[in-house]
């Protein structure tokens, strides 16, 4: 396939994804193909060694099972189902979110209602699938009504993000939302100012960005998040 015939492919994948976030132009301010999905992306995020992943993946589970019927918080009282976490213990790439949702209690799935879908969709036009990124939340029980998670709920969930983290050992990690982007770069910033650069977290480059819930009441700020992502792909391939 020649240059040409591949950047307009890009093209076509950056503009069908703007397309499924609502837009119906683009956006002025668009860093061309840069970055964006490409059949060489995929490959080169894909392709993993898998040396030591059966080791973490047994290493997870062990996680896991340690959490157990956790009632470290007072978030236990009314939950459903602890959502651990989900993905490839192999991945290069871990989105951590805020806590669950609705439909994640029930399922005890991560990012499985409509801001999941929207999340899925991003996963999608970086090249990439669920099954290859790992999943996560700084709170693994639904906070009551959807609210905000409190202090002392993501300290006492802190050390299973830490350890998630540990085993996985991405190589970026995308913090969807504020209090996510609290917890693993330590500021208080507002996200608006936050994004769009990179901190660290345990050693690993974070990436902080608007959460999907938050984009789908302000869909004006998407292409922000579509500018985050195309960051963190240029992370990843170097």
């Amino acid at each position: 396939m020649d240059s040409k015939t591949e950047i307009i492919k890009d093209l076509r994948k950056a503009m069908e994804f703007y397309q499924e976030l609502g837009f119906e132009h683009l956006p002025v301010k668009l860093s061309g193909t840069d970055g964006a999905p490409t059949s060489a992306t995929r490959s080169k995020v894909s392709e993993r060694s898998g040396v030591y992943t059966a080791d973490k993946a047994k290493a997870l589970k062990e996680l896991q099972k340690e959490i157990g019927d956790c009632r470290r918080c007072g978030l236990s009282k009314g939950r459903a189902n602890i959502v651990f976490g989900e993905g490839s213990p192999d991945a290069e790439l871990m989105f951590v979110g805020e806590g669950p949702g609705r439909e994640e209690d029930i399922q005890a799935r991560p990012f499985v209602g409509d801001a999941g879908k929207v999340l899925t969709s991003l996963i999608s036009r970086m090249g990439l699938s669920r099954e290859e990124v790992y999943i996560a939340n700084v709170v693994k029980c639904r906070p009551p009504s959807n609210r905000n998670p409190e202090e002392d709920e993501m300290e006492a969930c802190g050390p299973f993000i830490e350890r998630q983290t540990d085993i996985i050992s991405p190589k970026v990690i995308v913090a969807l939302g504020r209090f996510a982007a609290r917890r693993l770069t330590g500021s208080r910033i507002p996200i608006s100012r936050l994004r769009g650069k990179f901190y660290e977290y345990r050693g690993i480059p974070v990436m902080p960005t608007f959460h999907p819930a938050y984009l789908m009441r302000n869909p004006r700020d998407k292409w922000l998040t579509w500018e985050d992502a195309q960051q963190v792909l240029k992370r990843i391939k170097k």
